[in-house]
């Protein structure tokens, strides 16, 4: 699909200097802009490039003056970066915006449908499913019995969604995601092995969450596994059953939290981070990568290491840890002397 300068600039509420009707179909760095692509400049650092870029338009900031000559068509903004990431929104909502039913699909008759809605080929959908307005699911998805995807949701290739969960509007479920898988519920026989606990909860996950690609999120054992309004979670990440994640939390890459453990709201959370099971971790608590937590965390606290300490302890520790083999050599050679002279 192809946009003009002019149609940008309407979208973004800019100012077009130079060719109006300049179209673009792609989008490039700066640096790496080619004849029919759309970039922007925002870093001054990257000044030098708007001279000799190729792309057909270019989104500046409202204050931005030229030094010299340039080629590319001008939409000037309030805020360039920002403009481009709205630019980059409807992208995506466009290149996204697809309509229908695609064959072979298997989809039950008792599963109940809003308007706008795609599903890709080979997916499954089984029965009392409800499925919103403008949802998206993109092939070889399967959906288990009585799962709600509310309105917006998109539910990207090969993910799976078990049995009575609950998705809420405008979330994002990328491939490989598995949603509602039993919770890790095992106990101790007489015989030296385990007996399965079954798990009878369900998830619920609400408004604006984004579940990044193979991560997992199990059911609870009673009750619900609960990831609160706003919720970003990376890629490869473990989410056990009875978790619950506080609204606006966001957690890095092949983090792990244990089960029934209860995550506050507006934490950041680094990645390869573990988190025993049933804990509590407040409010706005901020989490280095490769950190481990094994007790409760106050709020507004800021963490790291394995156990985890506060983050100003940790930093004054880590230069004694660097200087034990200087520190241990001279109680040696303290111990040396002493005895030396004793």
């Amino acid at each position: 699909m192809k946009f003009t300068a002019q149609q940008i600039a309407g979208i973004l509420e800019g100012d077009v200097i130079g060719n109006p009707d300049a179209e673009v179909s792609k989008l490039s760095k700066i640096e790496e802009g080619f004849d029919g692509s759309l970039t922007f400049l925002a870093n001054p650092k990257y000044t030098p490039h708007i001279y000799t870029t190729k792309a057909s338009i270019t989104i500046v900031n409202k204050t931005f003056i030229p030094e010299n000559d340039i080629k590319t068509t001008l939409i000037k903004v309030e805020d360039a970066y920002l403009a481009f990431s709205k630019i980059l929104e409807y992208y995506n909502a466009v290149k996204l915006n697809k309509v229908g039913i695609e064959e072979p699909s298997v989809i039950s008759e008792t599963s109940k449908f809003g308007s706008d809605v795609y599903i890709g080929a080979f997916t499954y959908i089984a029965d009392n499913v409800v499925i919103g307005d403008n949802v998206k699911i993109f092939p070889n998805s399967y959906i288990g019995e009585n799962v709600v995807l509310g309105n917006n949701t998109i539910v990207f290739s090969g993910a799976k969604i078990y049995s009575e969960t609950i998705i809420g509007k405008n979330c994002v479920i990328n491939s490989g995601a598995i949603i509602g898988a039993d919770g890790f519920g095992f106990a101790p026989n007489e015989n030296g092995g385990y007996n399965k606990i079954p798990q009878t909860g369900n998830v619920i996950i609400e408004d604006y969450v984004d579940i990044g690609a193979a991560t997992t999120i199990d059911r609870a054992t009673i009750g619900s596994t609960i990831i609160r309004t706003g919720v970003k979670l990376d890629n490869q990440i473990q989410i056990a059953h009875n978790v619950e994640i506080g609204k606006n939390t966001v957690i890095a890459a092949q983090s792990g939290v244990a089960g029934s453990t209860r995550i506050g709201k507006n934490c950041q959370i680094g990645g390869q981070v573990g988190i025993a099971g049933h804990i509590t971790i407040g409010n706005n608590v901020k989490i280095q990568a490769q950190s481990g937590i094994a007790r409760n965390v106050k709020d507004n606290e800021v963490l790291q290491g394995s156990p985890a300490l506060a983050l100003s302890d940790y930093n004054k520790s880590y230069v004694h840890f660097k200087n034990l083999p200087k520190i241990v050599k001279d109680i040696s050679d303290l111990e040396k002397k002493n005895n030396g002279n004793s």
